[in-house]
């Protein structure tokens, strides 16, 4: 006959005294310690965030591509505009891309606004290595 306790619960198994070792309590919750560690990296992701947030998307220089025309073996002409802050300029990636999607040339270009604009309309060549499929502006980014 197996011995019952009125603190077990039910459905517990029971282990015989002695047989298995000292059984471990259940350790105490730290619910401070855990909101710390969520609170670091927190802090840590939006740090990231701010940096690449910095480098890569800064919106006061926007582009995008009007149209791409004159394609041929060796190239192709990328019409784009590009918002800048007023009376500034950027300077602009642009590619060209085949029809399996490498790339096949890429160029960058400078684009400067007439004072008191903030919008600039440009052409630009885009020399190729194959015959490309399409043109396009990866990023502008300020001069400099």
């Amino acid at each position: 006959m197996s011995e019952t306790h009125a603190t077990v619960a039910p459905g517990a198994p029971i282990f015989p005294p002695g047989r298995y070792g000292r059984r471990r309590e259940p350790g105490r919750r730290r619910p401070i310690l855990l909101v710390l560690v969520a609170a670091v990296l927190l802090a840590l992701l939006g740090l990231v965030a701010m940096r690449l947030y910095n480098q890569y998307g800064d919106p006061d220089y926007r582009a995008e591509v009007i149209t791409y025309t004159g394609i041929t073996d060796s190239g192709v002409t990328v019409d784009f505009r590009v918002t800048v802050p007023e009376g500034g300029s950027a300077t602009c990636l642009l590619r060209a891309r085949s029809h399996d999607g490498a790339e096949v040339g890429h160029v960058e270009t400078t684009v400067t606004a007439a004072p008191g604009e903030r919008h600039v309309r440009a052409r630009q060549e885009v020399p190729t290595t194959a015959r490309p499929f399409i043109g396009e502006v990866l990023r502008c980014r300020p001069t400099g």
